[in-house]
């Protein structure tokens, strides 16, 4: 297997269902919070075995309120995420497909969804 075909794999983009961009700060919020909500992601998704690709970002253009959580393809959008807002979303949205509608900040799907 080539070294791109590898990568592609280690990541599980075949399987991936969601992809899942989470602004980590510096800008929406203290980077150590951002960092606390992304090592929950990442924990809970590798614990439920929900099949979606993770992106840390450091901005995601929403300079207050954070972190910032988008999940697509619904394009949902989470604010002010704190660790035990992530486990939530984790296990109803990611895992079960139902968007924590009381967190959403907004719905925004990509043309053609």
């Amino acid at each position: 297997m080539n070294p791109i075909d590898a990568a592609f794999c280690k990541m599980g983009l075949d399987a991936s269902e969601k992809h899942v961009f989470l602004c980590i700060g510096p800008d929406c919020c203290a980077t150590q919070d951002g960092l606390a909500v992304w090592e929950v992601l990442k924990e809970r998704v590798a614990k439920l075995g929900i099949p979606t690709m993770r992106t840390k970002a450091a901005c995601l253009r929403v300079c207050s309120g954070g972190p910032w959580m988008v999940v697509y393809p619904e394009g949902v959008w989470y604010g002010a995420l704190t660790p035990e807002k992530c486990h939530r979303i984790a296990e109803e949205h990611l895992a079960a497909g139902r968007p924590v509608e009381e967190w959403v900040a907004r719905h925004h799907p990509l043309a053609g969804e």
